[in-house]
């Protein structure tokens, strides 16, 4: 595999991006993708909806009026909304110039989890994802501080049930053991001190407020420290913490470069982030430039949103239905918006049971027949067109073509196989040409070496 290509898929989905990065240059293209302008426009799916805590409370009043057949019509309008919402965030990934923002906001997106299934506003998961997105290069710090408090987050870990002299310790646990420091880094008094100081902490129109009614102003101890401490405070006092870089440098690595990494590498770039007072930019800006100086492919097992836009960009297709995107999505265990607990998604190994595996080699049987991802035929009713070859070129270099974009590497086996599949006497001119080409693309998408990057 190009060492562009593979970048592409490392910052990106898919290798839609790999001349550009041969074009200007790696640090040029990492310059582009921070720079990218934040959009803020509304997505058409949110724009009738309550966004303020009066609003939203005269709706929940209205709804308890309603008749059942207007309760489910009203239920399937949220459904509806809520898979909108999901359309509106891959169509940025599928079309970004720079699709390094969304890869680092869906970084975020799995560390601070937040459901749609749980939270069920729709407004408060798009106020969470723009928290998100303004801060996906910034400081982790501040980061943390906005996301803590956004409506979705109080919502999701069941802040708003934390009441003086009836605390709720979710917040406060997963603040520490999944967000900051890990397990081992603080303990059960830190997370009841903590749950004490976050009481009373609630939904507001734009981020959580606390309500003085409910909230607790005893003195704590936190992490060492007593005073009077609420959710800023707390913060400030995490990031003192000693451990505070690891956690979140070592997720960085699994995400972006390999599964395993070395302890000594993630002590490294911790080192670095504290350095750098918990920037973002420059920490990522290190370790793809460092990384990028050394082979190191192969390392990290593809998710299913680099998997199928990866085949969609290969196969040069139109995804008539995103919905279909998202249903094998859903299937691979990736759905957006919707992790299967507070940890996200898992990653590494998880991506490829056996169940999981043979979904993939589905989905590349059907898009190389030209069929959608749930069986149906495309409105063209024909075969995509592989332009990774000419009518000029032989078996053997229409294959080097094909494998230099989708694998690291080419086993004798492989290599046999694949000329198996596209025989010597092979003519890249014939009307045929391209079908065969598919068969031999299709092989190489549903081997191991493909799975990974």
């Amino acid at each position: 595999m190009k060492k562009s290509v593979l970048w592409s898929l490392r910052l990106g989905f898919s290798s839609a991006q790999a001349k550009s990065i041969e074009a200007s240059g790696f640090t040029n293209f990492l310059n582009n993708s921070f720079n990218v302008p934040v959009d803020t426009k509304l997505p058409a799916c949110l724009q009738d909806v309550p966004k303020t805590i009066k609003a939203y409370r005269e709706l929940r009043k209205t709804i308890k009026s309603f008749s059942a057949d207007e309760k489910k019509a009203y239920n399937l309008r949220q459904r509806q909304a809520a898979i909108e919402l999901q359309k509106w965030w891959l169509d940025k990934m599928m079309h970004s110039n720079y699709p390094l923002i969304e890869n680092m906001i869906c970084f975020w997106h799995n560390h601070f989890v937040s459901t749609q299934q749980k939270v069920k506003v729709n407004y408060w998961i798009y106020q969470h994802h723009m928290i998100l997105r303004r801060y996906a290069f910034g400081n982790f710090k501040t980061l943390t501080k906005e996301i803590i408090k956004s409506n979705a987050m109080i919502s999701y870990l069941d802040n708003e049930k934390n009441r003086d002299n009836a605390f709720n310790e979710n917040l406060s646990r997963e603040l520490l053991e999944l967000f900051t420091l890990g397990i081992g880094n603080y303990t059960e008094d830190d997370i009841k001190s903590g749950a004490k100081a976050l009481a009373g902490l609630s939904h507001g129109d734009e981020s959580g407020i606390y309500r003085r009614f409910f909230e607790n102003n005893d003195p704590i101890t936190y992490l060492g420290k007593t005073g009077v401490f609420k959710l800023d405070d707390m913060i400030d006092i995490i990031f003192d913490q000693p451990a505070i870089p690891y956690l979140v440098t070592k997720k960085l690595i699994q995400w972006f470069i390999e599964d395993d990494p070395e302890e000594e590498i993630i002590k490294t770039l911790g080192n670095y982030f504290k350095e750098v007072n918990f920037e973002i930019q420059p920490l990522l800006v290190k370790m793809f430039t460092e990384t990028y100086d050394h082979d190191i492919e192969g390392k990290k097992i593809k998710d299913p949103l680099r998997y199928i836009l990866q085949l969609k960009n290969e196969l040069n297709i139109a995804i008539e239905k995103p919905e279909h995107i998202l249903f094998f999505l859903k299937q691979q265990g990736m759905e957006l918006f919707n992790q299967p607990n507070v940890k996200g998604w898992d990653g590494g190994n998880s991506w490829l049971s056996s169940q999981t595996y043979l979904q993939r080699n589905n989905v590349a049987d059907l898009l190389c027949t030209g069929k959608m991802l749930r069986g149906k035929k495309t409105q063209s009713k024909t075969r995509p067109e592989i332009n990774l070859y000419t009518s000029s070129m032989n078996n053997k270099e229409i294959i080097k073509s094909l494998t230099d974009r989708l694998v690291f590497q080419v086993s004798n086996d492989m290599q046999t196989d694949m000329e198996t599949l596209l025989k010597y006497d092979f003519d890249a001119s014939s009307p045929n040409a391209n079908a065969a080409v598919l068969r031999v693309f299709n092989y190489i998408v549903k081997t191991p070496e493909f799975q990974v990057i």
